[in-house]
């Protein structure tokens, strides 16, 4: 018993460390603790730790620049602190990790297996880069935060709190969507707040890595592909014409490495070659 549920989370421990640290996050708001309170106040897109620790989501203080709206330093410093934790490591780790909108369409794609439905509308991916900039631009003529207005990232935190008919529609029409309409429609081809982490993580050091060994049977082997949120960002990797993942749209969710049983790819941060660089250079 103790060995199958030891294989059991080895073969789902990245799922499984995502799901705890998702869940740990939104408690984190939620839970009250007596004699201390809550471990942080707000929500993720501006949000205060520990009674000390103020956090904003960056992408939130570019929409009140471009709204015209004045920027506390505070504010100022939080957006700081968490674009260039997401940029050193990965941006579109926050899609994966932190946001929770992804456990309602990892559910409904995981739904979409089990009732193997195969309808798709095909979406560009460039489709969430022209939301983020009519987000701005609409910031910008509309003196607010446009995009705020219907962000289902903290409307799904306020629905765990104050349940509201409206909130609930606009969840309901994202889970529907992505279960019926679009495989992975509104993270892979339509969210702006992955896009923005896209952009600003293009670089990020923690990379999916082949390993040195590399058993990659991949002339019979697709699994880790099949599985990814975005399969364009391994195909270099699978065909051997990169060592890691380049692309941006990466969001270090560790699926692939759940379903690769060759052990030919890992998760790493690239510190050496990145101080390699900068001595060539």
């Amino acid at each position: 018993m103790l060995l199958r549920l030891k294989r059991g989370f080895y073969r789902h421990r990245w799922l499984l460390m995502r799901r705890t640290v998702q869940i740990s996050i939104l408690l984190a708001f939620i839970v009250h603790i007596p004699g201390y309170g809550k471990i942080a106040d707000g929500n993720l897109s501006s949000s205060l730790w520990f009674n000390k620790l103020k956090l904003t989501d960056p992408f939130i203080l570019l929409q009140s620049f471009f709204a015209g709206s004045s920027i506390a330093l505070p504010a100022l410093t939080g957006a700081i602190l968490v674009g260039g934790f997401y940029a050193f490591l990965a941006g579109r780790l926050y899609c994966s990790w932190v946001c929770p909108i992804n456990l309602m369409t990892d559910l409904a794609y995981w739904l979409r297996k089990r009732l193997k439905i195969k309808g798709n509308m095909s979406l560009s991916r460039n489709m969430r880069l022209w939301v983020f900039a009519l987000s701005l631009v609409l910031s910008f003529l509309g003196s607010t935060l446009a995009w705020e207005i219907v962000n289902p990232i903290t409307r799904f935190q306020r629905e765990l709190i104050w349940f509201s008919f409206s909130g609930a529609m606009l969840l309901g029409a994202l889970f529907l969507f992505d279960l019926f309409v679009s495989r992975r429609g509104w993270c892979g081809h339509l969210c702006p707040v992955g896009a923005f982490y896209g952009l600003i993580g293009r670089y990020g050091r923690l990379k999916v890595t082949a390993t040195a060994t590399n058993n990659c049977e991949t002339s019979a082997c697709s699994r880790c592909v099949t599985v990814c949120p975005e399969p364009h960002v391994l195909a270099p990797v699978v065909s051997k014409q990169a060592e890691s993942v380049t692309s941006g749209d990466c969001t270090r969710c560790g699926a692939c490495l759940d379903e690769c049983h060759e052990g030919a790819l890992s998760m790493k941060l690239d510190l050496v070659k990145m101080a390699t660089r900068k001595v060539d250079k």
